[in-house]
């Protein structure tokens, strides 16, 4: 994969997993009685702590594209990854499957924990089963597709 398409396959994947995640995680909110900006708040306090909850719009803000620059961080990874291992890109179901679970993995014992996130990180079954799978379906799987098509184009060439 060359680098132009590796970078779009990161951008590509990374906006429709990142865009997908997000749209998921904001229906199970709105499910749960949180609104959007509460939400991104949230995503923001990974970064500024209980204050992302008096930051407003802005906190909001810089929550959403903390979201999109973790998408396209783990998009990266992902290509980078299928650039050394050719056959992970060959099988985007499996890869971006188990991608997904590494990513929900990372983020809930590693990445959050490391964070200033305020809140105890759970794995409520309800929650954590609905986020899995989002990580798994709706991450992971557009990253991997992306990726796929990416070096499936440069071998056509």
């Amino acid at each position: 994969m060359n680098r132009r398409s590796g970078t779009r396959a990161v951008v590509v994947g990374g906006s429709i997993g990142g865009a997908l995640d997000l749209a998921f995680a904001l229906t199970f909110a709105a499910a749960n009685g949180v609104g959007p900006l509460q939400l991104l708040q949230t995503v923001a306090s990974g970064l500024l702590g209980s204050a992302a909850y008096e930051g407003g719009p802005s906190a909001a803000v810089l929550g959403f594209a903390a979201h999109f620059a973790l998408s396209y961080g783990w998009a990266a990874l992902f290509v980078a990854a299928a650039r050394r291992m050719p056959r992970v890109a060959a099988r985007p179901l499996l890869a971006g499957i188990l991608f997904g679970v590494l990513v929900f993995l990372a983020m809930r014992l590693v990445v959050l924990p490391l964070s200033a996130f305020p809140h105890p990180v759970s794995f409520k079954p309800l929650a954590a089963g609905l986020d899995l799978l989002s990580h798994m379906f709706l991450f992971g799987l557009p990253i991997a597709l992306a990726a796929s098509k990416a070096m499936s184009q440069e071998e056509s060439r």
